[in-house]
């Protein structure tokens, strides 16, 4: 697969290929905006298309091709991990083109600037501007700026739940466009208005009369587009809303879907890693002599930063590194627990933090009324998807191809060819389907060693992170401290809150790796100061408080963090939803009734709150009856979640989760549903564990078994039920996660009396 396209030229196949969705789609408008570069004028105006075609495919646009036959291949920019996009965003297009869903395929699509996540870049646009942009006065220019750069990048981004919202116009206009190029086609042949014709089930109709898609594509590619391509008003086909066969089902079924390391090539041999404890490591000796009886091993590959083993096999390749008992030294901080929890006190109490929202004035109320005060953490949590990371490389005559599962493919070939010193241009990347992610493809670390390994050898070699090395080698969710005060009057009514959190600028350390191109070390360092928005997202609460504040205090703790099933979502949720039962409680009101009168204004949430209540018959919480109450609010969706739990002899056990849930409208309602249900199952494993402590710049969960995540046998019984709704469709990957802890939290406190303010819940406080 090429990694990027010919701008202003096109590649093969493009003389084939439409003309655009319409004339003026892919422009890049709008004049310079101030303190951009001048080389900036000469940036190519338009992007062709570059997917590869068969020889009796037609390229429509950068989303679709059709061939003779009446095939329709869609290609996705996203990756899949799991959450459906490779089927939801083929069946948006397939819809609006009206094709029958037994002639989709699917495959991943090339670099290209025509791909880019502007959604996400706007999120992450605090470190993809220049620097002194924050000072720019006017909007446009500033949006502009960010498509821009984000365009240059090949931003191509898979993160924060925007495959939906960022992507689904761009493929019901790429369905639109190809619909009306056939509907062109086929009137021009029977001297009929295209606008009389009809396309379902893959057919062109008109008065009685009908042919197949593949029967029209040669002709179609001779028709002009309309400007603008008219959308349908109400699909015939029907496919949105409805829940079609996965298109990634079968092969994952049978075995044929092909991850990282099922990749398998002449000659190739296999590679395992040691890298040494967090922070600034170097190599410092090793034993090669001690892995000289290993039957299988093909080479050692010594690297400033990591040791490698090359086998024929990788468990000879392991069993090689424990043998050669590589050691490392590390100079500067060792991180270890104590320390980063003595550096987000510092920073919480200390520290100057930066505000990042403010409604009314906080300080009057405090003055008045009674003020309640609590304090909550959370550590540091892992990823662990099933596949470790994996990726398999072959280098010949200076190019290199790369196998890998990544949710920055852009990013991906940069830090290969970086490593090895080639071209990006000389690097093609095969997206895989990853085993499991939740923003652990994020780092492409593993591009860069696997490229190093392959030049070395001079054969294919896939290299595979053991269980150990992946956690402990983690960009982990960050650890957090709150401090949450409230006002509070003599009912209970909360005149202010205000709300503090100790974090890393875990999100600006994110992009930093991923745009920028910055190891992990210089990423970490290079946001010690600096004040995140995404590290109080979340926080910034959605009752209807007169008088709030929420602060974000930087923390330097010295392992590196990033992206995170929900990211801050998942401890600033935990933090106010446990905060505001509190308050509940303190004022003897009923938790859903104290809710409920703080939601004038946000009638999605108020009805996702009333909703759960009639679902999982709640009782109100009493003492004893082990009921716990939450909701949120995240990208546009809202949910509220009802947890039904005991703490006994053997723990905790949780009886039943119930949650009712608002993304507006549904693609498909039954991947919509394994998301939701998902991501309560990863609520409650963070509930439990999840997490790892630190000693001496190492992780020390180093294995599964070391995380108490809940077993099959301790999934409770989980009930979901969605809001009919009409509005936008937001990503549905993430929302099930936030509200389930705190949900668990305060159900435990309803059953014991006892209030858990840490996550894990049973870690030391």
């Amino acid at each position: 697969m090429p990694t990027e396209p010919e701008k202003g030229t096109g590649t093969k196949g493009n003389e084939r290929s439409a003309n655009a969705f319409t004339r003026r789609n892919f422009l890049i408008g709008g004049s310079a905006a101030a303190g951009l570069v001048v080389a900036w004028a000469i940036w190519p105006r338009t992007y062709e298309p570059n997917l590869s075609a068969a020889d009796d495919e037609l390229i429509f646009n950068a989303y679709l091709k059709i061939s003779v036959e009446g095939r329709v291949t869609v290609a996705v920019p996203q990756s899949e991990m799991g959450q459906g996009v490779y089927t939801v965003l083929p069946q948006i297009l397939a819809d609006e083109l009206g094709a029958d869903w037994r002639t989709i395929a699917v495959e991943p699509a090339p670099i290209n600037p025509l791909y880019t996540n502007e959604l996400l870049a706007q999120e992450w646009a605090e470190t993809l501007l220049p620097p002194g942009a924050e000072k720019w006065t006017k909007a446009d220019q500033v949006s502009w700026a960010i498509k821009t750069i984000a365009q240059r990048k090949d931003f191509i981004v898979t993160a924060d739940s925007t495959s939906i919202p960022a992507y689904s116009s761009n493929f019901r206009e790429a369905g639109a466009a190809a619909r009306v190029l056939l509907s062109m086609a086929a009137a021009q042949k029977w001297g009929v208005a295209w606008e009389s014709c009809i396309a379902e089930n893959g057919f062109i109709t008109s008065d009685g009369k009908q042919l197949r898609f593949g029967e029209l594509v040669m002709d179609a590619m001779e028709q002009e587009l309309p400007d603008p391509v008219p959308l349908r008003s109400s699909p015939v086909n029907n496919l949105v809303g409805q829940d079609i066969p996965r298109l990634d089902l079968p092969s994952k079924l049978d075995g044929s879907a092909n991850f990282a390391g099922d990749v398998r090539l002449a000659d190739m041999v296999y590679a395992s890693i040691r890298q040494g404890p967090l922070g600034d490591t170097r190599l410092k000796s090793f034993n090669r002599e001690g892995a000289s009886k290993i039957i299988g091993l093909v080479d050692v590959i010594e690297h400033d930063r990591w040791i490698a083993a090359v086998a024929t096999n990788w468990w000879a390749a392991n069993a090689a590194l424990d043998k050669m008992s590589p050691m490392f030294e590390t100079t500067g901080l060792l991180p270890d627990s104590d320390k980063m929890s003595a550096a987000l006190e510092k920073a919480l109490e200390e520290g100057p933090g930066i505000r990042f929202a403010s409604r009314g004035e906080t300080k009057p109320a405090f003055a008045e009324y009674q003020n309640v005060r609590a304090r909550y953490q959370a550590e540091a949590a892992l990823h662990a998807p099933i596949e470790t990371r994996t990726a398999t490389a072959d280098y010949k005559d200076g190019h290199l191809e790369l196998w890998l599962a990544t949710q920055a493919p852009a990013a991906a070939v940069q830090v290969a060819a970086d490593a090895i010193g080639i071209s990006p241009d000389n690097v093609t990347l095969y997206p895989m389907l990853a085993g499991g992610s939740f923003g652990r493809n994020l780092d492409n670390k593993i591009a860069g060693q696997v490229a190093i390994i392959a030049k070395n050898i001079g054969r294919p070699v896939q290299l595979m992170w053991s269980r150990a090395e992946e956690m402990m080698h983690d960009h982990y969710r960050a650890p957090a401290y709150a401090r949450l005060d409230a006002a509070t009057d003599k009912a209970g009514r909360i005149k202010a809150l205000q709300i503090k959190v100790a974090a890393p600028a875990s999100g600006r350390e994110q992009s930093k790796r991923v745009v920028r191109g910055m190891d992990e070390i210089t990423a970490m360092r290079s946001s010690i100061d600096e004040a995140d928005s995404k590290a109080v997202e979340g926080a910034d609460v959605h009752y209807d408080i007169a008088n709030f504040s929420l602060d974000h205090h930087p923390a330097y703790v010295g392992v590196p963090t990033g992206n995170w099933r929900s990211n801050a979502h998942s401890y600033n949720a935990f933090f106010v939803e446990s905060f505001i039962d509190e308050l509940a409680v303190k004022a003897k009101i009923e938790p859903l009734s104290y809710r409920m009168q703080m939601m004038s204004g946000r009638p999605r949430l108020a009805a996702c709150l009333s909703g759960v209540a009639a679902m999982a018959g709640w009782d109100g919480g009493l003492d004893g009856s082990g009921q716990g109450l939450a909701c949120h609010s995240m990208r546009g969706g809202h949910i509220a979640v009802i947890v039904s739990a005991a703490r006994g002899d053997g723990g905790l056990k949780v009886n039943r989760i119930s949650a009712t849930v608002d993304v507006g409208r549904i693609i498909h309602p039954e991947i919509a549903r394994q998301q939701v249900e998902g991501g309560i199952i990863y609520g409650l494993a963070m509930a439990l564990g999840s997490s790892t402590r630190f000693n001496h710049g190492i992780a020390t969960a180093r294995r599964l078994s070391d995380l108490a995540l809940p077993r099959l046998a301790e999934v409770p019984a989980i009930q979901v039920e969605f809001i009919r709704s009409e509005e936008e469709p937001v990503g549905v990957e993430e929302i099930g996660v936030p509200a389930v802890a705190p949900a668990i939290a305060n159900a435990l406190f309803s059953a014991t009396g006892t209030r858990f303010r840490q996550l894990p819940l049973f870690a030391e406080a």
